[in-house]
């Protein structure tokens, strides 16, 4: 079986707002993420640890934030966009672990709400997904509230090699 893993990274600034949008979740907040995007931080770090994992091209290269079509791109799309083509490429996803590192909100009250819209984009169990909440301890622009990052690594499995597409994958081994 072949199996690959693929790390992803993201930071957004925190402005002046209502609503935070975090994992396709909005989260009641004073401060909202500045992106050129929808910049969820979240979705992007995973959707980078896909495309990683499968060796295409980065987030930036696929929704490069100089074209206006990506101007308030729903992140979730691109996620989407991401999956279908890892799919394509005979990959599937074995499990997947987020850290979101956040000194407000608290993430603790939304993590399963962020683990079930995860699972169904791509259409994977809950159980595949791990989700964690880490603080700045008062430390850094995490500390101090100026961003929001997070950062997720993840495991494919892919058909073993030489075999069609028919042949037993990860989930099937």
């Amino acid at each position: 079986m072949k199996i690959r893993v693929g790390l992803g990274h993201d930071t957004h600034r925190l402005v002046a707002g209502s609503s935070l949008l975090l994992g396709g979740i909005h989260i009641d907040h004073s401060k909202s993420l500045l992106g050129h995007s929808d910049a969820d931080v979240l979705f992007h770090a995973v959707t980078d640890a896909l495309l990683g994992a499968a060796g295409l091209n980065d987030i930036g290269e696929l929704f490069p934030d100089n074209e206006p079509v990506n101007r308030n791109r729903d992140s979730a799309e691109m996620l989407q966009n991401a999956w279908e083509q890892v799919r394509q490429n005979g990959w599937e996803i074995v499990n997947l672990d987020i850290v979101i590192f956040a000194e407000k909100p608290k993430i603790s009250p939304h993590k399963d709400s962020i683990r079930r819209r995860l699972a169904e984009i791509l259409d994977i169990d809950e159980a595949q997904v791990g989700i964690k909440a880490k603080t700045g301890e008062g430390i850094g622009f995490i500390g101090r509230e100026e961003a929001i990052s997070a950062e997720c690594v993840l495991l494919l499995c892919g058909r073993v090699a030489g075999t069609n597409s028919q042949e037993k994958t990860c989930s099937g081994a």
